[in-house]
């Protein structure tokens, strides 16, 4: 059996449009009329469609300031220095990388090296790319359909709420979905007519999007392999060889940047942020690999699923309703029901075609890489944030749009009548759901939700009985009522500002796990800790009753209580053993729950918020390290990235971020720090910041690798050098010693 979908010449290639040797219609027209097979309204829609979300994602874009600061200082160091722009280095001394390959920061460092450092410089070119992710999943999935799936699939993209977010913020998140959305675009086009072409880009994208966030991009490669193998239209010695051909240009664009570092003398290049040997490859398949996967992420402040019931921890429960739980459910799920029903029909509808059917296909590629991303999600142990579900919406997005062009072409089936109703209900209700958990956001829409959702199952039920404006009628109720409540979410996000490490989409308190992330987000876990008890003060006191599940940090019984001071833990300090500690600020041998414990001499600085989401920095802490500035390789080294960053973003000048983003990398080490400073190459010592490298993993009296440095270094500091205290902030000058 063959439908229109799987048809030899593909719907993009256009008839002629008159006799032969006639002019071509100007650009403008054809640009604007689009293909001559496809209805007038098709490429308007399309245009509009784009520039909607363009403008969508622009609004309030100011307020979102630097975003992400750890990757903000990098940019801006990128923008200063080409070596800095090659191997990512924080700072444009090149003292450490961030914890990610570079290639993510080229945009904004190319952007910001054209019209300065500011925000909308910083930004758009990742609104550019959520703009060009919902062109790629249009492009796929009007191919193979129609015009009018190809708009569903983009509008579900561009209106997600967690798409909103990361298309308007500086981690590698943006060109990680778009270059997926890519390798997606080209299997299939790969599919439909064997070119080795295809699946030559399809390892190109890959292979950058490992440069943008290592092996997460190579979450879908078992579904894009196994569908071109199995599907692909070429014999399969052919086939075996064309995927080998897919690989190796996998291995070059990802490799090139690898080998360079790899084989760089270590000596000349910054210290390889986020590992613990200056390694790119033990970065890659620990902290960023397996730890992630198995939470054992050496120099991480804290791992995953090791404590709690149910596979809690640090970074939520883990197990197959994650996505749907009220951590993540608000930032991506709304139509992941819908999506998944849709997706079984859609393969129920096909399972009688030939083998080579690129409607099949398309459902197996878009499908399968939905599927096997939201099980690594659901089930990693390790750092997870609920920002890195931006990863599947180019999947939701397309496998939407497919499903209900293919049962809406067969609607009158009465089973695939019944599964648009089904999945229409299953928007709805499960809208109704996610709206219900935040009850003072637009109360009244939740109602309008389901009902809408019901009136429109019921008029798709019997949508074969009904005239075509009625069967419209009902299936543009089922969309808008299935699109409004991630449309009010989406709204909320780009109303709002969005800043720090860990930020997420909707109102407050749509999402009950995240360590800051909006602006104004008060103390070191901001608006993101919820359940009984939860506050805006930092860590609720008690047994750990504002973490979900109850768990508080892994192995341990929550934090401590009493003595908030708003600056993340209780009392700035960190809490004792197994999470029952005073609730003043400690110092050396103290622990995090379960054994990970701050080292000797280990301080908080300022708790989990310097950590996560930087320092305000005052004027007169600015006019302070900007004096003498260009006499200095660094005008100032601090603990943590984050808090690093946000001097150096102040200034303009490089800050030295010791231990790298959680101040527990070995670098610099003592000795060389010492040296630096003998060899006047930085001003001041900021006190305070990150963990304040004493946190080790595994407990004990700082752990294991090296995670002293940063401790030893403070410790040296504070016994030899003079103390300037500039409003409240403490800075050492290394210009003049103690006297004895």
């Amino acid at each position: 059996m063959t439908t229109q979908y799987d048809r030899l010449t593909p719907p993009e290639v256009p008839a002629p449009a008159s006799e032969p040797g006639a002019p071509r219609p100007p650009f403008a027209r054809r640009a604007w009329r689009g293909r001559p097979e496809d209805p007038a309204w098709a490429r308007p829609a399309f245009l509009g469609l784009l520039a909607a979300t363009f403008l969508l994602y622009l609004w309030n874009l100011g307020s979102n300031g630097y975003s992400n600061s750890f990757y903000a200082a990098a940019v801006q160091a990128g923008s200063k220095s080409w070596k800095a722009f090659f191997f990512g280095s924080l700072d444009a001394g090149n003292a450490i990388t961030v914890d990610k390959p570079s290639a993510f920061l080229w945009p904004m460092e190319l952007s910001v090296r054209i019209f300065g450092l500011n925000t909308w410089a910083l930004l758009l070119p990742e609104v550019l790319m959520g703009v060009g992710a919902v062109a790629v999943v249009y492009a796929s999935v009007r191919r193979r359909f129609s015009p009018a799936s190809g708009l569903i699939a983009g509008a579900v993209l561009a209106l997600t709420p967690v798409a909103a977010l990361m298309f308007r913020f500086d981690n590698p998140d943006a060109m990680l979905a778009l270059l997926m959305a890519l390798a997606c675009y080209f299997v299939v086009r790969a599919v439909e007519d064997g070119r080795t072409k295809w699946l030559v880009w399809a390892g190109v994208a890959i292979g950058f999007a490992f440069l943008a966030k290592t092996l997460q991009a190579f979450l879908i490669l078992p579904p894009l392999a196994l569908v071109y193998a199995v599907c692909g239209p070429t014999p399969l010695r052919k086939r075996l060889g064309q995927l080998a051909l897919a690989t190796g240009a996998l291995v070059v664009s990802g490799g090139w940047w690898v080998a360079v570092v790899e084989l760089w003398p270590a000596s000349s290049r910054p210290y390889i942020g986020g590992s613990q040997n200056n390694s790119f490859l033990e970065l890659t398949f620990g902290y960023n690999g397996l730890g992630r996967l198995n939470g054992e992420e050496t120099g991480s402040v804290g791992g995953g699923g090791r404590g709690g019931p149910g596979g809690g921890g640090a970074w939520g429960t883990t197990g197959w309703d994650r996505m749907f739980g009220s951590e993540v459910g608000s930032q991506v799920s709304w139509l992941l029901p819908a999506a998944l029903i849709l997706l079984v029909a859609g393969l129920w509808a096909t399972r009688k075609l030939k083998r080579t059917s690129v409607t099949r296909a398309s459902f197996l590629v878009w499908g399968g890489s939905l599927l096997i991303t939201m099980v690594v999600f659901s089930y990693m142990a390790g750092i997870f944030h609920q920002y890195y579900t931006v990863a599947l919406t180019p999947y939701l997005g397309a496998v939407t749009g497919m499903g209900a062009g293919l049962l809406w072409e067969r609607r009158k089936e009465t089973w695939s009548a019944l599964v648009l109703a089904a999945a229409s209900v299953a928007g709805g209700a499960w809208g109704y759901v996610l709206l219900n958990r935040t009850p003072d956001y637009l109360p009244w829409l939740k109602w309008l939700v389901l009902v809408g959702a019901l009136v429109a199952a019921l008029g798709l039920v019997f949508v074969a009985r009904v005239g075509r404006p009625l069967a419209l009628g009902a299936a543009g109720l089922g969309l808008a009522a299935a699109l409004a409540g991630p449309t009010a979410f989406t709204l909320s996000t780009v109303d709002s500002a969005h800043t720090g490490s860990i930020p997420t989409a909707g109102p407050a308190g749509a999402s009950m796990m995240g360590f800051g992330g909006r602006r104004g987000g008060l103390g070191a876990f901001g608006e993101g800790m919820a359940g009984a008890g939860g506050n805006r003060q930092g860590m609720p006191g008690g047994n750990g009753q504002g973490a979900p599940n109850g768990g508080g940090f892994p192995g341990g019984g929550g934090m401590p209580g009493g003595g908030q001071n708003g600056n993340g833990f209780p009392g700035g300090g960190m809490p004792g053993q197994n999470g029952n500690g005073s609730a003043q600020g400690q110092r050396g041998g103290t622990g995090f729950p379960g054994g990970l414990s701050m080292g000797e001499g280990g301080r908080m600085g300022g708790g989990m918020g310097g950590l996560l989401d930087g320092a305000k920095v005052s004027a007169k802490a600015k006019k302070l390290l900007e004096t003498d500035a260009d006499a200095y390789t660094w005008v100032a080294a601090s603990t943590g990235s984050q808090n690093a960053a946000s001097y150096q973003l102040a200034t303009g000048d490089p800050v030295m971020a010791i231990g790298g983003f959680n101040g527990t990398d070995p670098s610099p080490t003592l000795a060389q720090f010492k040296k630096y400073v003998t060899d006047g190459r930085i001003h001041y010592f900021i006190a305070g910041g990150g963990m304040g490298g004493g946190m080790g993993m595994g407990g004990g009296e700082g752990g294991r690798g090296g995670s002293g440095t940063a401790s030893a270094i403070s410790t040296w500091v504070e016994a030899n050098f003079t103390k300037v205290t500039v409003d409240s902030a403490t800075f050492y000058d290394l210009t003049r010693p103690k006297k004895s």
